[in-house]
């Protein structure tokens, strides 16, 4: 994913390399490999170390393109530009061959917070089908293919795990 902080010319590549365990994390970030250690995580702060160095992030606000947050009290903002959308719409049998599984699962964990379709809908390949939060982001989850809606397996307010059934699509 690519990461820009906020009123500089600043951008960086980073992803997770491995997962030894333990909550440890081989990570790459700006092409160098480093060593993060996740030791305290919740929806307001995190605290860890990284190549051994420990750090305090405290999230302040979140949007779907951008987080507000300090790191060891210096604020930042960061711009997400993971295209999160589209990794979901790909992973959940977006783009596969016509006719494909009825079954749109979802492919992140999250909180369902809006369905936008019922039982007996007509949609068309793409269209949003829900809105998961995770990690303090919101994805929508879009049909896979085009269709009429034959099964809605989530609410507002459900929590999903990733494969979990969200519709089925005739």
């Amino acid at each position: 994913m690519t990461y820009a902080v906020r009123e500089t010319d600043v951008s960086v590549d980073a992803r997770i390399a491995g997962r030894p365990g333990g909550g440890e994390y081989s990570v790459v970030i700006g092409g160098a490999e480093r060593t993060l250690r996740v030791l305290y995580l919740d929806s307001r702060r995190a605290e860890f170390l990284l190549d051994g160095r420990y750090h305090v992030a405290r999230f302040i606000e979140a949007g779907t393109g951008e987080l507000s947050m300090s790191v060891d009290n210096v604020p930042v903002t960061l711009g997400l530009h993971a295209h999160l959308d589209e990794i979901v719409y790909k992973n959940s049998g977006g783009g596969g061959p016509a006719g494909s599984q009825a079954g749109l699962k979802s492919q992140i964990p999250g909180k369902v917070v809006s369905v936008a379709v019922k039982e007996g809908d007509e949609i068309s390949e793409g269209d949003p089908v829900c809105t998961l939060e995770s990690m303090k982001m919101q994805v929508a989850v879009k049909a896979h293919k085009g269709g009429r809606v034959s099964k809605v397996s989530v609410r507002e307010g459900d929590t999903v795990a990733r494969g979990d059934l969200v519709a089925e699509i005739e």
